[in-house]
């Protein structure tokens, strides 16, 4: 049974079709696929290695801020408190804005950092709210705004009530040995 001129070309081209679909199937699309999952891959540690050098070139930056707010940082309960206090008196005095209450709460803790939280009250413009605010925010002292309700008794912001729950942290008496401990051995 011999084959003809033709009948061989169909043949060999056959074969060659099907060898093509099946190295396309079982192996390029596999190995193409690999590469794309490679290079996502290599983008993504390239970011990470981008991030981990800018946090390693801030780190002698961040480590002299940390020790400055170390060293002025709340020493102390009763420091802590009155400095706070003082804080948002003279906040709510440069923004114009009326304080109904502060009310300290302290938070015990066996370890690291210690937390006093302030629940303050009080009312005023939206335009003072906002200085109160941008102050709070913006402030030397290790205080955050944990939440905060606001709300008014006008649709034109002239009169907004504002409550708020500020986290201080300060450091209690083991750390205070500790960080004196740590900088008597640089």
């Amino acid at each position: 049974m011999g084959l003809s001129k033709r009948e061989r070309i169909i043949l060999i081209a056959t074969i060659a079709s099907v060898g093509l679909f099946v190295a396309v199937k079982f192996v390029i699309d596999p190995v193409q696929a690999k590469r794309d999952e490679l290079e996502s891959q290599r983008q993504q540690l390239l970011g990470d290695l981008n991030e981990a050098e800018l946090l390693i070139g801030n780190h002698g930056r961040m480590q002299k801020k940390w020790n400055a707010m170390l060293s002025d940082g709340l020493r102390n309960e009763t420091e802590a408190e009155s400095r706070i206090l003082d804080a948002l008196r003279e906040w709510s005095d440069a923004a114009n804005m009326a304080l109904s209450s502060i009310r300290p709460e302290r938070i015990s803790s066996d370890k690291g950092l210690q937390e006093m939280i302030f629940t303050v009250a009080g009312k005023g413009t939206l335009d003072s709210v906002a200085r109160f605010l941008w102050q709070m925010e913006t402030a030397a002292l290790p205080v955050k705004i944990k939440d905060m309700q606001l709300g008014s008794s006008s649709e034109s912001g002239n009169s907004m009530s504002l409550q708020l729950h500020l986290s201080a942290l300060y450091l209690g008496a083991q750390n205070k040995a500790e960080t004196g401990q740590s900088e008597g051995r640089k």
